[in-house]
């Protein structure tokens, strides 16, 4: 794999980066944890709170932190014979990160794993066709990361 030529800075600042700015709405231990458990089908605060073991008023934080920024949906569900309370569904755009989080998995797998078997794989819907994550160009041929440059807009 070829190396990143030295740079004295990044080509873009970090207040005009869009990298810069998922990274500061999602790039927190608890965030990124919150969001693979809704990944996998979480939605409930307590729920949330008994996998995670995330203090309550962090939990809290977060979760109105992804509504408002539109990764999470808050709506209302009442279990008979409880008060109506609120769960948190990933919207479209949280769903939206669903390839991110499984590259992210997968890169753990190779280099956090340890040469143990993953314990979770995942493939195509009605199918056993392993999937794993990757980057197509345009007419849809793989595009290996030493092969990726990033273009300067203007």
């Amino acid at each position: 794999m070829s190396q990143i030529p030295l740079a004295r800075r990044s080509p873009i600042p970090p207040e005009n980066c869009n990298l810069a700015r998922a990274i500061e709405l999602i790039g927190d231990r608890w965030t990124m944890l919150i969001l693979r458990a809704a990944l996998y089908g979480v939605r409930r605060f307590d729920d949330f709170q008994s996998e995670l073991k995330c203090p309550r008023t962090v939990l809290s934080g977060r979760l109105k932190t992804l509504v408002d920024a539109g990764l999470l949906t808050k709506r209302a569900y009442k279990v008979p014979g409880k008060r109506a309370r609120p769960e948190y569904v990933l919207s479209a755009m949280g769903i939206s990160l669903r390839p991110i989080l499984i590259g992210l998995t997968q890169w753990g797998d190779v280099w956090l794993g340890q040469g143990e078997a993953p314990p979770i794989s995942f493939t195509k819907a009605g199918s056993k066709s392993a999937i794993r994550a990757a980057f197509v160009d345009a007419e849809g041929r793989e595009v290996r990361p030493d092969q990726i440059r990033a273009v300067l807009r203007g």
